[in-house]
């Protein structure tokens, strides 16, 4: 034997569960669509609040226009950032439902605006934004389900070729067993 070797062999990598790496990439998902959306939620705010002041447009309006300009910028953000590796062939279709999804989210999102002003009066530049923000975060939950479920759709290729993959590295307990090297001790 060379020097410094003891003959032991080390053990292979333990290779993550299905479960471990499916969240994994649910949590690189999250954090994508959240730079996206806090980029987002930066524009919507700034458009927001300079419509608001600078425009004699009521609260409501001004929040649907910086809503739109958030909507765009989102798209672009989504398409070419969080979602550039989903199935990129039905363009139509993905914009379409994109917006379908983001006109809801804008109705979410305005409607406790909306409410807030219009049914309580709280309508100080403080409040309108709190009321914005509380309506942009309620509607974020509906458009990341809505998103990736519906509108970034991910390749039937790539599924099958993670279950494929997660199926191999999923050995059961006795081919396991059975993998591991066996340390031979030497008498001598």
């Amino acid at each position: 034997m060379g020097r410094g070797s003891s003959g032991l062999h080390a053990a292979p990598p333990v290779p993550r569960s299905a479960v471990r790496q499916r969240f994994d990439l649910l949590m690189r998902e999250v954090a994508k669509f959240g730079a996206v959306g806090g980029a987002g939620l930066l524009v919507n705010l700034l458009v927001f609040n300079l419509v608001r002041h600078v425009t004699d447009l009521q609260v409501v309006r001004a929040s649907v226009i910086a809503t739109v300009v958030a909507i765009v910028f989102n798209y672009i953000g989504f398409r070419y950032f969080t979602y550039r590796d989903r199935d990129k062939s039905r363009r139509t279709k993905e914009l379409g439902l994109f917006l379908l999804f983001s006109v809801v989210g804008l109705v979410i999102e305005n409607g406790v605006l909306y409410a807030a002003t219009y049914w309580f009066g709280w309508d100080s530049p403080l409040q309108s934004n709190i009321f914005k923000f509380l309506g942009i975060g309620i509607a974020t939950l509906f458009r990341f389900w809505s998103y990736r479920t519906w509108v970034f759709r991910a390749l039937p290729a790539e599924e099958a070729e993670v279950a494929g993959g997660e199926s191999f590295l999923e050995a059961p307990p006795q081919a396991a067993q059975a993998a591991k090297p066996r340390v031979r001790q030497r008498v001598g």
